[in-house]
């Protein structure tokens, strides 16, 4: 929808070569008449080196509040610890539950090996192993916490779903992990093949993401829509960048319910700052999936087209010019000069773009539950223990174990060890012991404690437990390897 009423953003510069495409974005956009009000603010390495662990102070908050819009450009994140991802916190803190990133090859103008790539990757941008949930455990053993919930999953499935209805696209494809990872991979799975009953007239598939990864690497044009959990998402949709001809074209939004965030895909390239050698189209692209976002289609066609003109007459950055197809190589400033002079232009050979009028986001509707039937039927206490004898281990914790819970299995890394281990399976000083209801009778929280407490007692280092429940009577834990 057309306006001619300013719409509030918040831009940051960021780090490195941020300044420099930044300005040259917002040089291209108010002269293609992108109707804007712009609020700056400051968020990365200069923020980090004043004590701000998260990079970004608490006036910036206020203002992505206010705008509920955000165009930034790449930071720096300073090395070492105690530095945590602005982009993860930012993402996390404002519910931006969906990043999109389409990945679109330019060929001739681009060199590519895939010529007719156009594929949407949708990544889930809250849980799995980015919630970030880190413990040393041990002396030789750290752990990562991977969390996927049934509310975050369905958001992003649906999402994908909606996105593929609004912009016609034919299929929708997700990748997962779940031969290994059943429960939670296993979950997205489910919940693709659940949500997709709900959208008869789009193709679906399944791939492992192993060979899902090959196959996009490989054949790109198979694909069309790819939704996938966040670390998967995070780096095949670097891949499928890169693969189009250069990570550097690539921009990405996230969007959550009422708000957005857009930027280039790409880093800071601290190397080039200054140079006035970066290309801004990444930071560029993602400006124009934030002009679709908040209903100026047009300025966002515009802009578009103009720059598709401007690749297909070989007006390229240093980054992917190319002698025999490449005709000029500009600096930043020089290649927003001529995207604005090409403002109005369409290109010939590559698809002119045009945007739907009545697209600009999606209310995502989640399904109601109901709580399911939840019974304790055992815990896994997690030992260090030097003795990398299993068996001895065992005859130990037989002596401690409480009644009614009952040692069943101890595992190692995973892989069981007791009873019935084999002798060649090396072993940390991290053991899971899993006790299980010996009698059948209803358990309770007391019973655990009990069983810790006897543990304990009898010189075990406990290091974390993990209760064992059936939710309706289905197990919701799983085998161990080798069980």
């Amino acid at each position: 929808m057309k306006t001619n009423t300013p719409t509030p953003i918040t831009i940051a510069k960021g780090d490195g070569i941020g300044p420099e495409i930044m300005d040259a974005t917002l040089r291209i956009l108010e002269a293609a008449g992108a109707q804007l009000a712009i609020e700056e603010i400051e968020i990365g390495e200069k923020v980090y080196l004043q004590g701000n662990s998260a990079g970004i102070l608490p006036e910036a908050w206020e203002s992505l509040r206010r705008t509920k819009v955000f165009l930034k450009a790449p930071i720096t994140t300073p090395q070492g610890g105690g530095f945590k991802s602005l982009n993860v916190t930012t993402r996390k803190v404002l519910g931006l539950y969906a990043n999109i990133r389409p990945c679109v090859s330019y060929h001739p103008f681009v060199q590519t090996k895939h010529p007719k790539m156009d594929v949407v990757i949708i990544r889930e941008n809250e849980e799995d192993l980015y919630a970030g949930i880190e413990h040393q455990q041990t002396d030789e053993v750290v752990q990562c916490l991977k969390l996927l919930s049934v509310p975050g999953t369905e958001k992003i499935v649906r999402y994908a779903f909606e996105y593929a209805k609004a912009y016609n696209r034919k299929k929708v494809t997700c990748f997962t992990k779940d031969n290994i990872m059943k429960m939670t991979d296993g979950l997205f799975h489910k919940t693709f093949d659940r949500i997709g009953e709900e959208y008869p007239e789009i193709e679906k598939e399944h791939w492992i993401v192993d060979i899902g990864a090959a196959k996009l690497a490989d054949t790109p044009e198979k694909f069309d829509v790819i939704v996938m959990p966040n670390l998967y998402g995070d780096i095949l949709s670097d891949v499928a960048a890169q693969i189009t001809g250069s990570v550097g074209l690539a921009g990405s939004a996230n969007i959550g319910d009422g708000f957005a965030m857009f930027e280039a895909i790409h880093g800071s390239a601290p190397r080039i700052a200054g140079q006035n050698k970066a290309n801004p189209s990444g930071l560029l692209l993602g400006a124009i999936q934030m002009l679709v976002h908040i209903g100026q289609q047009d300025v966002a066609e515009k802009i578009q087209n103009a720059w598709l003109k401007t690749l297909e007459e070989g007006i390229h950055t240093y980054d992917i010019f190319k002698e025999g197809t490449s005709k000029q190589k500009l600096g930043t400033r020089e290649f927003a000069d001529a995207v604005i002079a090409h403002l109005g232009q369409k290109p010939q050979t590559l698809e002119p773009v045009s945007f739907r009028k009545d697209v600009a986001g999606f209310n995502i509707q989640l399904s109601p539950k109901t709580p399911a039937h939840k019974e304790l039927v055992g815990v896994d206490i997690f030992l260090q223990h030097g003795n990398r004898n299993p068996d001895a281990l065992a005859g130990e914790l037989l002596k401690a174990e409480g009644y009614p819970l009952k040692l069943s299995m101890i595992t190692n890394r995973g892989t069981k060890v007791w009873p019935e281990g084999f002798p060649e399976t090396f072993c940390t000083d991290h053991w899971r012991c899993r006790f299980k209801n010996a009698n059948g009778h209803a358990l309770g929280y007391a019973d655990v404690l009990k069983l810790q407490q006897q543990i304990h007692q009898a010189g075990f280092d406990i290091i974390k437990t993990e209760n064992l429940y059936e939710f309706d009577g289905v197990a919701g834990f799983t085998a161990a390897q080798g069980q």
